[in-house]
């Protein structure tokens, strides 16, 4: 790895700038941006400190790697041949042209991380990579393994148990819809101009030697851990699906689709009762269950035990936790998935009551039963929040919009944010699920200058790609700042052609990863994904707690 290289990462966090080649735009490196100052909660006269800033935490925060089974015959790529109908609007897209590149894109972001020397702002070295869910794409357990084989290192086979691509960007397959990289078809090459790869199938589903993550890392349940394409429930029809080495190719035209939304949430398997072609079967194909999401954790062999989840999860099959290893910070990782179906998530209300006792367990003082604060013995630390979805798709209505019945005492996010807001050492909470970075403050309601800020961050599968490294620092003005810097995987801006030798490497493959990413229609450059500068490198800046 280039030196050089890294140094730019670190120091300039840079972003991918287009030029235009056609209709499809190669990529070039640009100068980084600078970070910008984010005074919303402290006002617009403060001024960051000349000196006596402390090093509070360094962690790196990745999300939506989506680490998927490309040929599975429980994925519904098919429903692409109704992007234009608004009854599908919430199906689709269901397919990405880079997605069988994706466990090089992986594990070229684990070794950039993995060469970190430091923190931009302080040098201090990086102490824990939080993940916030959708490792996975399909709920299936072979994709799970990938995932972890991923970050654990070695020889790795990024087919998710198949050795020869069978899915719907081979030569052949039915629907003019998908980039065929072998033969120049599909409507990618003729509309928005995807080149040729030939033999990119077979090098992209080639075994290889990834690095493994060398530094602590923590996980997190994310609605596409539990639902079909995040979305539907695994049913016992749909089940035999997956194992019956048969794809579907298209929908039942009988099928009423504009009740599309209710039918994929509760009985996707009416939607492969149409044409099917034959594919190659794998033997660890089957659907995941949070208890089994979570024994795979505490069965990995890295560090920490279990990646933050617990024997007490297993147990009680919960996927939510506290970790405290780093010193003066709790880590509190939220289950926000509803395993009911749909792509929103809540907070339901028994777990809410165990965040409130393990904030409290963290606070010197806590809200009294006649509204004011009592002490509660225990010592202050900062508090970071994890979870999968974030104040945007955290809701109280279910998969069709419906709100609850009387009773129903989940959380969506007005009731989240009250009760965060009830302790100010929570400073931080940093989600994904959009794959938009985005970063938005939340003012304490009644206390001026406190509050805490929200960071999303942008997805690894889709553009640009990148991770977040976050210091979080002491002023000792009575200020705190998080430092956030976009990070981009250091591998080629632009990948080898595809006659050279070398474009069969995974660092070639990431980089291609990344540069279809870029050029997808509805979702690359131009698109919203990658957020504003002001969601990008900043600096956030709140009052101190205590």
């Amino acid at each position: 790895m280039s030196r050089t290289t890294l140094d730019r990462v670190l120091t300039a966090g840079p972003v991918l700038q287009a030029g235009r080649d056609g209709d499809y735009r190669a990529l070039d490196w640009a100068g980084g941006e600078p970070h910008r100052v984010r005074r919303e909660l402290v006002g617009p006269a403060w001024e960051p400190p000349r000196r006596g800033v402390q090093v509070v935490a360094c962690l790196a925060h990745v999300t939506d790697l989506q680490l998927a089974d490309v040929c599975s015959p429980a994925r519904f790529e098919f429903f692409h041949r109704f992007e234009a109908d608004p009854r599908m609007r919430a199906l689709v897209p269901m397919h990405r042209p880079q997605e069988a590149l994706t466990a090089h894109a992986v594990d070229a972001l684990v070794r950039t991380l993995n060469g970190l020397a430091g923190g931009p702002r302080t040098g201090q070295p990086l102490q824990v990579v939080v993940t916030t869910g959708d490792a996975i794409d399909n709920a299936q357990w072979n994709e799970l393994e990938l995932y972890l084989a991923v970050l654990r290192g070695g020889v790795v086979s990024p087919g998710a148990g198949l050795t020869a691509y069978d899915g719907v960007q081979a030569s052949g397959w039915p629907h003019d819809l998908f980039w065929r990289p072998d033969d120049d078809g599909g409507v990618h090459h003729e509309r928005f101009g995807f080149p040729a790869r030939p033999g990119l199938l077979e090098a992209a589903f080639a075994a290889f030697a990834a690095e493994g993550l060398r530094l602590p890392w923590l996980g997190c349940h994310g609605n596409h851990e539990a639902l079909i394409q995040g979305v539907g429930v695994p049913t016992p029809a749909l089940t035999a699906v997956l194992g019956s080495g048969r794809k579907p190719v298209d929908v039942d035209p009988t099928l009423p689709l504009d009740d599309a939304l209710r039918l994929f949430t509760h009985s996707s398997e009416v939607f492969t009762t149409a044409t099917s072609r034959p594919v190659t079967s794998v033997a660890d194909r089957r659907f995941i269950d949070r208890r089994s999401f979570v024994a795979a954790h505490l069965a990995d062999g890295g560090a920490p035990t279990g990646h933050g989840f617990t024997q007490d999860n297993l147990r009680e099959g919960t996927a939510y936790y506290a970790w405290d290893g780093v010193p003066g910070v709790r880590v509190v990782c939220l289950d926000t998935t509803r395993v009911t179906g749909g792509t929103a998530g809540s907070v339901d209300a028994e777990q809410a009551r165990w965040l409130e006792d393990r904030l409290r367990e963290v606070s010197s003082s806590a809200p009294g039963p006649d509204g004011g604060r009592v002490a509660t013995g225990n010592a202050d630390r900062l508090v970071v929040l994890l979870s999968h979805h974030g104040a945007s798709t955290l809701t109280r209505s279910d998969a069709l919009g419906r709100r609850p019945v009387a009773g129903d005492d989940a959380l969506g996010a007005p009731e989240l944010l009250a009760l965060l807001h009830r302790y100010p050492n929570v400073v931080l909470w940093l989600n994904g699920h959009t794959h938009v970075s985005e970063v938005r403050p939340w003012a304490h309601p009644d206390e001026p200058g406190r509050g805490l800020w929200e960071v999303t961050t942008c997805a690894v599968v889709d553009w640009p790609g990148q991770a977040r490294l976050v210091e979080l620092l002491d002023n000792g003005d009575g200020t705190l700042s998080t430092v956030c810097t976009m990070i981009d995987h250091d591998s080629p801006a632009r990948p080898p052609s595809a006659g050279d030798p070398a474009a069969r490497e995974p660092a070639a493959l990431a980089a291609l990863h990344r540069e279809l990413a870029a050029n997808v229609p509805w979702a690359g450059l131009g698109s919203a994904l990658a957020g504003t500068p002001a969601d990008r490198n900043v600096e956030l800046v709140l009052r101190a707690p205590f």
